[in-house]
């Protein structure tokens, strides 16, 4: 009976340490999967023209910082009404895509993205790449910095 145990736990701890060799291989950490999410919700937020869901993604800060261009814009609320003034339609807002993501792990509770944007609409295709910083908050994982340009 003991060594019928003792295969079963040895099994385990080979399967558990098998587990855990290919998460590392493949570079996947639960961080990066938060993060993707964090994204992946912001895309489907924006587009279905829902620019306050997209939202939730930013730290509901004052802190919460967006550049773009050669401007600065600071605090949660002033960059929810750029988007609203500046995406003000369905078709201005267009389809929105994310590609080339990079997640690099800062710490427990910190990453920086690099990556691809592109809005599918009518008239144009606008394009360019993104950084992020993202920090892990008590309301999960979100963008404190946003650098944002355009091709």
């Amino acid at each position: 009976m003991r060594r019928k145990a003792a295969a079963s736990l040895l099994m385990i701890l080979a399967l558990t340490t098998q587990m855990k060799a290919q998460n590392s291989a493949s570079g996947v950490t639960r961080l990066q999967v938060a993060v993707t999410a964090v994204l992946e919700a912001q895309r489907d937020a924006w587009n279905r023209g829902d620019i306050p869901g997209y939202m939730d993604g930013y730290a509901r800060s004052t802190k919460t910082v967006f550049v773009s261009g050669d401007t600065v814009t600071h605090g949660w609320q002033t960059v929810l009404e750029r988007y609203q003034k500046n995406y003000n339609s369905k078709e201005a807002m267009g389809t929105l895509t994310f590609s080339e993501l990079e997640i690099t792990p800062l710490g427990r509770d910190g990453a920086v993205v690099l990556g691809s944007w592109r809005l599918q609409r009518a008239q144009d295709q606008p394009h360019g790449k993104f950084t992020l910083i993202f920090r892990r908050t008590r309301q999960g994982w979100k963008i404190i910095h946003d650098h944002t340009s355009a091709a």
